[in-house]
């Protein structure tokens, strides 16, 4: 692919996330547990050749459901068929992405999930102006966790115009 001047194209708004997910009913209650909110839309069904050719796949059946954010939805999509293999997802895994979730009090969010038996990859992170970071990214707080299928999840709370960039 070459990118020139005249082959933009002004894609700067998104609409949402899709996470594909092996069981909806589940990850439906994760996120409703992890959000606060009822899905907007709760077990539809897609299904037919063309949705499917879309996709590249040569036949497609899948549940899906919507949380939408104030500023983003969150669409979960558990394929029946044909059934995908599980990823694996990492951060330094290429074609592996994350989900930011913005948060006033870090350690107070983390500290409430981690009481509710949320695991974390690691423990919250501050950055630091002694380290290579930077320089608006310094005092952003960051903590990263998994959902029931690995999709890598942060809580950020940024300090100066850090969390746009993320």
């Amino acid at each position: 692919m070459t990118t020139t001047p005249d082959s933009t194209f002004g894609l700067d708004t998104a609409a949402h996330v899709g996470i594909s997910v092996s069981d909806l009913d589940r990850s439906v209650a994760f996120y409703r547990a992890l959000t606060g909110l009822e899905p907007v839309v709760d077990n539809e069904s897609i299904h037919g050749r063309g949705f499917a050719y879309s996709q590249g796949l040569p036949r497609t059946k899948l549940r899906y459901a919507t949380f939408q954010l104030r500023n983003l939805g969150i669409d979960l999509i558990e394929f029946e068929d044909p059934v995908g293999d599980p990823g694996q997802s990492a951060a330094n895994r290429p074609g592996s992405i994350h989900l930011c979730f913005q948060v006033d009090d870090l350690h107070s969010v983390h500290q409430r999930m981690r009481e509710a038996g949320y695991e974390f990859l690691g423990e919250p992170y501050t950055f630091a102006a002694d380290e290579v970071t930077p320089p608006d990214a310094v005092g952003t707080e960051v903590a990263y966790f998994n959902d029931p299928d690995g999709a890598n999840l942060e809580l950020i709370a940024p300090k100066g115009g850090f969390a746009g960039q993320k």
